[in-house]
């Protein structure tokens, strides 16, 4: 296969993004080659969103025909939260054709080396890049995401995950040098010497399981780690969330294909309504790698189940934040507030439980009672949302019927404090949005805590009243200790509180946020610096991004002579 990309150019081109990504996850500071704008795409901003626009429009009731083998069938059936009928086929996959094609690739792939597949894996970053305006339509009429956050999280944002990935996957690779000289002294005899010589080499065929909510964000991490070591990658997308993987797959391929590499190491499986191939493909004896996002129960069956692979998931867990003292008040309420509405609360770092002192708290304004506090958050949640354009810009849409019988049926799990209420969508009008629910629940009564204690995934928290900061430290642990976190907050001006309160998240291995009144949020984490998940509860086994994400989807190989 001819190459129309060279090693040579592909080096020179993304060579210094690489050394960049290199320095940022050694420093932890920030930086992000991809801007959070939508005006800083193109030559001229307004006009790369209408051509955005206009191609995503384009794919509206088309067939992506990506050109791999094995099609046998056409199939799709999206339908936008915002009451879009996609219409978009894709190519259905004979399994038995695919993987073995899939697998043809991987020699060549693995003997380029993992510099040529760092740069190759940018490229195909960069050309995705270059159409975010188009992507992020393509992840709004998907996830229900609000335009600017489609276009933040499911472009910069899931492109510096993607890109983090390939970095730590080119580190963990290079730790061992390709030769090695080696020589035993033997006293007065002839020493020992051998020439040693040592490849990484891929497990074999890698899966990514997609999530409807982030696509992109919560998909880019497992492809490309997988595929920076020298994997060749099955994209099984969500059946409601096709679209932005493949148009992710489609550029994987023709980048590919113009390197000089099998387009077929990176593909799609799309399923019949109904069909079910997750399970078949965790299964089968060529999946040697599964990334999965999605419900703790498939996580767990993927983890006891799928044996021959090594399975890295991001499943759920009960997020909490502890209230004990504020130093600004009505800065924490509105960072609350929110926290709990960005994407109506459909993400796996949302705050659930916010563990109150049934004493109330002490603050810059003044004693508050458990009672004030949670009126006080309710008033900020209203006042954030109570202007219909600046709520449907927050909130979305929700992603699917069970959000929206989840919301329905809190305001009967206790005390409403905050009623949820319907947003109309003056452009979409079969958008389906609602305002969170904050209910009050008393953290000693057995039937409250049935409800606190397990997940209730959706714009739906609980003001958990708790009898001590001792007892709010406690339930803390328990919580995350049970049913996992993914992230925890705090507010406390006591130090001792803030020392327990670390303490609990060492030992527990839970992300922590203290006392956030600004622009930052619980909920959000910034590639190259922040963790995403621990993978040390129970909310998820890895975490994105470190060495131990991509460092098993790989094994060295050592071959040795004698000198």
């Amino acid at each position: 296969m001819a190459a129309e990309l060279t090693a040579h150019e592909l080096i020179a081109a993304h060579r210094p993004t690489l050394d960049q990504a290199l320095e940022a996850i050694r420093t932890r500071a920030y930086w992000s080659p991809h801007p959070e704008h939508p005006k800083a795409y193109g030559e001229n901003g307004s006009l790369d969103m209408a051509a955005g626009k206009a191609a995503f429009d384009a794919l509206l009731g088309s067939r992506l025909d990506l050109g791999q083998p094995g099609t046998d069938d056409w199939v799709g059936g999206e339908v936008s939260p915002y009451g879009i009928d996609l219409g978009v086929e894709y190519p259905h996959a004979d399994l038995d054709v695919l993987l073995p094609a899939m697998k043809a690739g991987q020699k060549a792939w693995r003997d380029a080396g993992a510099e040529i597949r760092a740069v190759v894996c940018l490229e195909i970053l960069k050309r995705i890049s270059d159409r975010t305006h188009e992507f992020a339509h393509a992840v709004m009429h998907t996830s229900g995401q609000a335009f600017m956050m489609a276009f933040q999280a499911g472009g910069p944002h899931a492109q510096d995950r993607g890109l983090e990935a390939v970095a730590y996957a080119y580190v963990e690779q290079v730790r061992t040098p390709d030769t090695a000289e080696w020589t035993k002294p033997q006293g007065k005899r002839d020493p020992l010497a051998l020439t040693k010589r040592f490849t990484p080499v891929p497990r074999g065929i890698g899966l990514v399981i997609g999530c409807n909510t982030f696509p992109t964000w919560n998909g880019y991490p497992g492809l490309f780690a997988s595929l920076a070591t020298g994997n060749a990658v099955l994209v099984k997308p969500h059946p409601r969330a096709v679209l932005p993987l493949a148009l992710t797959v489609q550029v994987a391929r023709s980048v590919l294909a113009e390197a000089g590499f099998d387009p077929n190491l990176v593909a799609l499986a799309a399923e019949r309504p109904g069909e079910g191939i997750a399970k078949t493909l965790a299964t089968r004896p060529e999946i040697r790698i599964i990334d999965y996002t999605g419900s703790t129960e498939f996580g767990d069956w993927l983890e006891a189940n799928a044996r021959q692979a090594q399975v890295y998931t991001e499943k759920a867990g009960v997020n909490s934040v502890f209230v004990e003292s504020a130093r600004d008040y009505k800065g924490m309420l509105a960072n609350l507030a929110f926290s709990l509405s960005l994407y109506s609360g459909q993400m796996c770092t949302t705050p659930q439980n916010l563990l109150i002192p049934r004493d109330g708290i002490r603050t810059d304004e003044g004693p508050k009672t458990y009672d004030e506090v949670v009126a006080d958050l309710a008033r900020a949640v209203d006042g954030l949302l109570g202007d219909d354009a600046r709520a449907n810009a927050l909130l979305g849409a929700i992603v699917n019927p069970d959000v929206k019988a989840r919301v329905e049926a809190a305001a009967g799990l206790g005390e409403v404090a905050l009623a949820s209420r319907e947003v109309t969508n003056p452009e979409f009008p079969g958008a389906v949005v609602r305002t969170p629910v904050l209910v009050k629940l008393d953290g000693a009564k057995p039937d409250d805590e049935a409800s606190y204690m397990s997940e209730c995934f959706g714009p739906v928290s609980f003001a958990v009243a708790v009898d001590s900061a001792a007892d709010g430290v406690e339930l803390l642990r328990r919580t995350i200790r049970e049913k996992g976190a993914m992230t925890v907050g705090a507010y406390t001006t006591d130090e001792e509180v803030e020392q327990a309160v670390q303490e609990v998240c060492l030992e527990e291995a839970a992300q922590l946020s203290l006392n956030l009144v600004g622009g930052v949020y619980v909920n959000q984490t910034a590639a190259f610096s922040d963790f995403h998940g621990s993978g040390g509860n129970p909310a998820a086994n890895s975490a994105l991004c470190d060495g131990a994400f991509v460092a098993n989807r790989f094994r060295v190989v050592e071959v040795r002579r004698e000198a």
